[in-house]
């Protein structure tokens, strides 16, 4: 009897926690919501912007590596992503001249930044490195 209790806790456990509401890893930006989903987040949660466009192949390589590495590294930064077609005022504000460029943001404000498709282990060592 003992066993099977611990079986049935065990699996109300994992319920429980398989329903608790995720954390936020991914969401797409324009113009209109960057100021509310990057800067205001980035006082509670790094954000890093990844800006992109659907024309530009480094850009459908590097998407993926980062998507990935929002999900694995599960709430620890919130990924947003800019299509520049899609933020053209953003893109311009901070400087995008070549895409793909990535930007971490902390208490509203750009700590860190790349440009180019950066292979796995690269990306990886920059949100470790400034994560902290």
């Amino acid at each position: 009897m003992d066993e099977l209790e611990k079986i049935r806790k065990e699996k109300m456990e994992k319920m429980i926690a398989d329903s608790a509401p995720k954390p936020k890893t991914k969401v797409d930006v324009t113009d209109s919501s960057f100021d509310k989903e990057v800067l205001e987040t980035s006082k509670k949660v790094p954000v890093v912007v990844d800006f992109w466009a659907g024309w530009c192949m480094p850009c459908t390589i590097l998407g993926p590596v980062l998507e990935t590495l929002a999900d694995e590294y599960g709430g620890k930064f919130v990924l947003a992503k800019l299509d520049v077609s899609a933020g053209p005022a953003t893109s311009e504000k901070y400087g995008i001249r070549s895409i793909p460029a990535v930007k971490l943001f902390r208490n509203g404000k750009v700590v860190s930044d790349f440009v180019g498709a950066k292979p796995e282990p690269y990306v990886r060592q920059w949100l470790d490195t400034n994560l902290g």
